[in-house]
């Protein structure tokens, strides 16, 4: 028998303030139709003042939890992928933990830009295959808001956020892709690109910084890392795409999101989409898209799912899982 880190609950959440395309207009030069065109968002949503990651990924933890039927108190660890945490430490998982009640196991926060939940998904994979812990929680949580440059209309327009919480547990398999939960993981990065993608300060340059970014060619390398990666995670499990249920990529642009499912060779109807409700929500944008996606009916259980995503870093992979 093999283990395997198996789906046992989903859930997320969105802060209260929604805000369309039309009320960047009042202070940019841009139109809900030239974003709309350019990235295939139409809204997002923006937390309130003194509204907090910590506090967003506890209410995407919750409804995990009551979707998965458990407690926090049957939780041995808690990961958080996040490049907006409350305060440079302690970590925001700790914080959540606290928040939940949860006073025992052990918590700690992933940092992979919009690849942090993938990155987190493969950690918290780790520990249950290893036997490290045996039922564990990952959330994509983010408040991109805090870092914008509202005068550059080239990236405040883009982003949104919110929290995606999953919960992995222990479960056992015959060591085949016919088994339930995750099956491959696929991870890279490479930090020669850094200055495609990244925030302008920071905590040792005794500064605070903004979101900036080289729109052109972070979509060169997204389209062909995402496929890439894609792929050698589902070759790694012995799949090919015609064997593949659902894509739930990470949620930036619907070009990006449009190019690699068509270099995988799948139809947009099996490409899970949220990006046109939230904006890009960097590390929460998968755990957002995969509980929308249950929502709706469409992942059900035993289907296949491939998550994909890159970030700043840059740092990119794919996880192929059962659901």
């Amino acid at each position: 028998m093999t283990i395997r880190a198996q789906v046992a609950g989903v859930g997320h959440y969105l802060p209260e303030r929604v805000v369309p395309n039309s009320e960047f207009e009042k202070t940019l030069d841009t139109s809900d139709e030239w974003i709309r065109t350019r990235s295939g968002i139409e809204r997002r949503h923006f937390a309130a003042e003194g509204q907090t990651t910590s506090e967003l990924a506890t209410r995407a933890a919750l409804a995990a939890l009551e979707d998965a039927g458990l407690a926090a108190s049957d939780l041995d660890a808690l990961i958080v992928a996040t490049s907006t945490p409350d305060l440079t430490f302690p970590s925001a998982a700790t914080m959540v933990q606290a928040r939940l009640g949860m006073d025992q196991g052990f918590a700690f926060d992933v940092q992979a830009v919009c690849a942090g939940f993938v990155y987190a998904l493969t950690n918290a994979n780790a520990l249950i295959v290893s036997g490290a812990a045996r039922r564990v929680m990952v959330i994509g949580a983010e408040t991109f808001s805090r870092i914008l440059d509202w005068n550059d209309r080239s990236t405040c327009v883009l982003f949104g956020d919110g929290a995606g919480a999953l919960i992995l547990e222990a479960g056992t398999g015959e060591g085949t892709s016919d088994d339930r939960g995750v099956l491959s993981v696929d991870l890279h990065s490479d930090g020669r690109y850094r200055d495609l993608l990244y925030v302008d300060g920071g905590v040792s340059t005794n500064s605070i910084g903004h979101l900036r970014m080289e729109g052109k060619e972070v979509f060169r390398h997204a389209v062909g890392k995402l496929a890439a990666t894609a792929e050698a995670a589902m070759e790694k499990a012995g799949l090919t795409g015609a064997d593949i249920d659902w894509i739930v990529p990470h949620q930036a642009n619907i070009r990006i999101i449009q190019g690699t499912a068509k270099k995988l060779g799948l139809p947009m109807e099996k490409v899970i989409v949220t990006v046109q409700d939230h904006g890009n929500t960097s590390a929460a944008s998968i755990p957002m898209a995969l509980s929308v996606g249950k929502a709706e009916g469409k992942i059900r259980r035993g289907e296949l799912v491939v998550t994909e995503a890159i970030g700043g870093g840059l740092a990119w992979g794919a996880v192929v899982l059962r659901w």
